[in-house]
């Protein structure tokens, strides 16, 4: 691992208020691990053996069924998966895979646990990140039931904007293939309803989003803070997708 990495993993909620020499005890049984783009890192029903911490890149957590498979998180830097399973000493109920070339540190799920009983200030902070994990996927849960496909992209399209401080046009963080299956919805099903959302107020032009009337697509996508947020740890626990560019 290289130095100038651990003040990174250091501001991260998991760890910043444990002690600095269990910090460091914690780090010096980690270490660090390139992988291609493409490779499916965890899969789930395995043990969990690893914290992962993502440093550089990006990496999609999945799920798969019977055949089926969709998109449960996606997880960019500085951010962390999945701490659930490492503290329960479970399987992994999701896969991972690298969508581009990333840097991980591996933390041993075994000293993770040993640190949770060890330092008081870090155990709070475990149960934090799991708390605040739990929240967001009560809040996606809520989002797939009680709103049909318009209202779950217009919903999306407009949360966006606003974490990037209101802008009017922005990058979307992710390809849309990912987006329609963290949403629930097939691709093409994403592009149709993408085509009608140009009479509600926005547009698209490749990945970048473009608000024509805010107006229209907030009364489309009735913003709700029980639905939507926020939640400022949730963006570095694996819970969700990237904020937008």
């Amino acid at each position: 691992m290289r130095p100038e990495e651990l003040p990174e993993i250091r501001h991260l909620h998991l760890f910043r208020d444990m002690s600095q020499a269990n910090f460091e005890t914690l780090m010096a049984s980690s270490y660090a691990q390139n992988f291609p783009q493409g490779l499916e890192m965890v899969r789930q029903g395995d043990p969990a053996d690893f914290l992962h911490i993502v440093l550089e890149g990006a990496v999609e957590l999945f799920a798969q069924w019977s055949g089926r498979e969709c998109t449960m998180a996606v997880v960019r830097p500085v951010s962390t998966f999945i701490l659930a399973a490492c503290i329960r000493d479970a399987p992994y109920l999701m896969s991972a895979r690298t969508l581009e070339r990333t840097r991980i540190i591996l933390v041993p799920a075994s000293d993770l646990r040993a640190m949770f009983r060890r330092d008081s200030e870090f155990a709070v902070s475990v149960i934090n990140e799991l708390a605040s994990c739990y929240r967001s996927v009560v809040r996606n849960a809520k989002t797939l039931k009680l709103r049909n496909s318009r209202e779950r992209v217009a919903s999306y399209l407009l949360r966006q904007s606003l974490l990037v401080g209101g802008a009017q046009s922005y990058i979307l963080p992710v390809e849309k293939r990912l987006l329609a299956s963290y949403l629930g919805m097939t691709p093409e099903n994403m592009s149709r309803t993408l085509r009608t959302l140009e009479a509600d107020g926005v547009k698209m032009d490749g990945a970048r989003v473009i608000i024509t009337d805010r107006e229209k697509l907030t009364a489309l996508a009735i913003p709700d803070r029980l639905i939507d947020g926020p939640d400022d740890i949730a963006s570095t626990n694996g819970s969700g997708l990237p904020v937008a560019e």
